[in-house]
């Protein structure tokens, strides 16, 4: 089982989707060392790339041994989606996805995001523009629809088929729904049977067990993982080795999962500086201690210090006293 997009054949039917705050290039290159196939960008504002704000277009910072490397787009103005696209391409970028999922307000308000599910000639002149614009390959993410009696996506894929889309994820849910309630996988198959097109089903995907699901129940090709993989970057491996019928690799004991994570909070000091380092490492360092024994008082404590060396000091003494050898993991076969 694999996926193509475009030119480039994933090694496993397997994505980390692209996440506001979270898929930054710590986050992408530490997945990707534990063996992620493919981790997309978080989304970028066309209209920010246009300006040149070093806010979003450091959040396309490729690394070489990133391919394919897939920047996901947001706008809703087609020339100046293509212009964003051909500038990602210009800085390295394999692959453009459009972003026509995101149900957050502020991406909604602007018509943006998954606001152009409701506007579907709309939606057909963006994709049109940024598969003209540049000679990669171009995928599309959105939902099942607007709302309940709006699921308009297989009629929206067919004409992302039609427009030279190359790859199409659906996320379980419509917008109305957030990230609230289960993610219909089911509704996921009548896209699936639209096009001819590789499909990625998305959401609620948070172990081997609901992969497998997932993919017999929408028919996709491959699955997309978000919120899964908080605090977990090496989940995507342990998905896509059981995908592909290789040997699943266990959760990280207390000694390696501290390693991870030092791994990654240096990545993002060094990224990002000090301050902003440590405040945006504050979600990461909850989620990986999530649920273990002592961890909301040392969150809390974390929490109160911008000094990384204490925060480096708290994070060996909290592993050091689960002991070394214990497994905290969670998978799930």
């Amino acid at each position: 089982m694999c996926i193509q997009l475009g030119p480039h054949t994933l090694s496993a039917p397997v994505v980390v989707a692209p996440m506001s705050g979270v898929t930054d290039r710590p986050f992408r290159r530490l997945a990707r060392r534990l063996g992620a196939p493919l981790v997309v960008t978080e989304m970028i504002a066309s209209h920010a790339v246009l300006r040149d704000v070093r806010e979003e277009t450091r959040k396309a910072e490729i690394d070489a041994e990133d391919t394919p490397s897939v920047v996901q787009i947001a706008g809703w103005e087609p020339e100046v989606m293509a212009e964003a696209a051909r500038m990602m391409v210009d800085r390295g970028a394999d692959a453009i996805d459009i972003n026509m999922g995101c149900p957050a307000k502020k991406v909604v308000n602007k018509y943006a995001g998954s606001a152009l599910m409701r506007d579907e000639v709309l939606a057909g002149r963006i994709m049109e523009a940024v598969v003209k614009a540049v000679d990669v390959p171009v995928s599309l993410k959105m939902r099942l629809g607007w709302d309940s009696d709006n699921r308009n996506a297989p009629r929206l894929a067919c004409i992302a088929e039609n427009a030279g889309i190359r790859l199409i994820t659906v996320h379980g849910r419509t917008r109305c729904q957030m990230y609230t309630g289960t993610a219909d996988w089911t509704g996921i198959r009548a896209v699936v049977d639209s096009v001819s097109l590789p499909v990625v089903a998305n959401g609620d995907v948070v172990s081997i067990e609901t992969a497998r699901a997932c993919l017999e129940k929408s028919g996709a090709q491959g699955v997309m993982i978000g919120r899964g993989c908080y605090g977990r970057p090496w989940f995507p491996a342990q998905v896509a080795a059981a995908l592909s019928g290789g040997v699943v690799r266990p959760d990280p004991d207390a000694k390696e999962r501290r390693a991870i994570l030092t791994e990654h909070l240096d990545a993002m000091l060094g990224h990002y500086g000090t301050h902003a380092g440590i405040r945006n490492a504050r979600k990461h360092i909850g989620w990986y201690t999530d649920g273990l024994p002592g961890s909301a008082a040392f969150r809390q404590r974390v929490n109160n210090t911008m000094d990384p060396e204490t925060v480096f000091a708290e994070i060996d003494g909290f592993f050091s006293a689960l002991g070394d050898s214990d497994s905290i993991g969670r998978i799930a076969a």
